[in-house]
């Protein structure tokens, strides 16, 4: 069967593609321009595969025991510093207790006495409703997040806690507690769940805290009613490590007009 179709005076034109066969040559030209591009990304290798993630996960965690040798070659060093000023500038009692003072108050200095620890851990991955009345827990019920672990920290400066540890490093004045996604990142270091914070104060006042903190109060329903962590422990005398990574503070500039 012939395209063409003939004009007045026995003139033949070109058959028209109509707009089907536009759109069949259409999707098999971006089929192939798919083919090709895939072709060349993956070069062998399977795009599927989630390797790229697995090798920036690897990073991220040597990246952290690098900063942990670090913040201990820096801990030795200052030890050293402090022992060489000493000798060199002899000071007197009053300066050394001023000076003391000062370390515990900033966090760098060891400190002992009676401790409480709380851990935080996330609910099984597989967790369904424990209480009647509560819909089924979407993937971000059953995490620690950011605002968990900082509500913890609060209500144990709340209740009068002379050093808080979180994990294995001690807290101070600049510490930041970041979550990305479900994993803790704090002072240059990377921490998986669960969770643990130290706090060396008054148990009583500590717990008592604790129980009073509006945060934690909305956490204890998730506890409840989809199995999040939470446990509450008397360590009894516990010391705490003086913090031993960089002092040094950053601040926003304002742009110059």
């Amino acid at each position: 069967m012939s395209n063409s179709a003939d004009f007045p005076g026995g003139t033949k034109r070109r058959g028209r593609l109509h707009p089907v066969r536009l759109l069949t040559i259409a999707v098999f030209a971006l089929a192939g321009l798919i083919f090709v591009t895939s072709f060349n990304t993956a070069k062998g290798t399977n795009i599927r595969t989630d390797a790229s993630l697995l090798k920036l996960s690897d990073l991220v965690q040597e990246r952290s025991r690098e900063n942990k040798d670090l913040e201990d070659a820096n801990g030795s060093l200052r030890g050293d510093v402090d022992s060489l000023a000493q000798r060199d500038s002899p000071a007197t009692k009053a300066d050394e207790a001023r000076l003391g003072a000062l370390e515990r108050n900033a966090g760098t200095r060891k400190l002992s006495g009676d401790a409480v620890t709380v851990t935080l851990a996330d609910a099984p991955p597989d967790a369904t409703a424990k209480l009647p009345g509560y819909p089924e827990p979407q993937p971000n019920d059953l995490v620690i997040h950011q605002q968990d672990l900082q509500a913890v920290v609060n209500a144990l400066w709340q209740g009068g806690a002379e050093g808080i540890r979180v994990m294995d490093q001690r807290l101070i004045s600049t510490s930041a507690v970041r979550c990305v996604g479900n994993t803790l990142i704090l002072q240059g270091r990377v921490y998986s769940p669960p969770y643990k914070v130290t706090a060396v104060g008054d148990p009583g006042r500590l717990r008592k805290a604790l129980a009073a903190s509006p945060e934690i109060q909305n956490y204890m329903l998730y506890v409840n009613a989809y199995g999040l962590g939470w446990k509450v422990d008397d360590d009894g005398t516990v010391t705490l490590p003086g913090y031993s990574g960089t002092v040094d503070l950053h601040h926003a500039k304002p742009v110059q007009p």
